[in-house]
């Protein structure tokens, strides 16, 4: 099974970034444990800050793996264009958002994603990536 991991703009941060919103953890680290935690699982990890980088990425795995799971960061809220590319491809898409975003600004509360995803995860911090995992399990 390959599963790609797409993070969106500022989550190489984590760690670092807003620890009460987004915890300690960076996520090189967190991702070194979901290759522990799933030795079945061939993943594949990219981040950028860069929108067009990031719909790249999705047309190009969007083909051949069984599952993405991103995390379009601020762009859930302003980029019809990776709803888009979402929509283009074959590959199922979970959402993930660290934070509760419905609990945020109001702004937050639009996606752009979710509609073209088989499903949004959010709210329970860096769980909801194993959280997707085993949806594609």
């Amino acid at each position: 099974m390959k599963i790609a991991i797409i993070n969106g703009p500022n989550l190489n941060l984590l760690g670092t970034r807003e620890p009460d919103v987004y915890g300690s953890k960076t996520f090189d680290a967190y991702f070194g444990e979901l290759k522990v935690l799933f030795p079945g699982v061939e993943f594949s990890y990219f981040q950028s800050n860069v929108e067009g980088e990031l719909i790249n990425e999705l047309q190009r795995v969007g083909f051949t793996y069984d599952g993405i799971i991103i995390n379009p960061g601020g762009y859930t809220h302003t980029s019809v264009a990776i709803g888009d590319a979402i929509a283009a491809i074959t590959t199922p898409v979970v959402e993930v958002h660290i934070s509760n975003v419905h609990a945020r600004e109001d702004f937050r509360r639009l996606s752009h994603v979710s509609a073209k995803a088989k499903g949004t995860i959010m709210g329970l911090g860096l769980k909801g990536y194993e959280l997707a995992v085993r949806y594609f399990m």
